[in-house]
């Protein structure tokens, strides 16, 4: 009788880890974007100390080489789901 929980347990678990890598993914991609368009926003004064623009651009930027962009996350949902 307790392998019904167990098993319920394992594809929540699993279930949250896919939702996880998705949610990695759209992130990232926002991140970077959103930075990129403000510093094109702000043209050349975005990339200077005067405005903090340039560094949420190298702060995201950074994160994708910490933690993995969207193309690393969307490979690692299509490997949960064995594509």
């Amino acid at each position: 009788m307790q392998i019904a929980p167990t098993m319920n347990r394992m594809r929540r678990q699993r279930v949250m880890v896919e939702l996880a890598a998705v949610a990695k993914a759209r992130l990232s991609e926002g991140f970077v974007l959103v930075a990129s368009e403000a510093v094109q926003m702000h043209g050349g004064i975005g990339m200077t100390d005067e405005h903090d623009v340039g560094f949420y651009l190298k702060r995201a930027r950074a994160a994708e080489i910490l933690l993995g962009d969207a193309t690393y996350h969307r490979d690692r949902y299509a490997a949960l789901q064995k594509y």
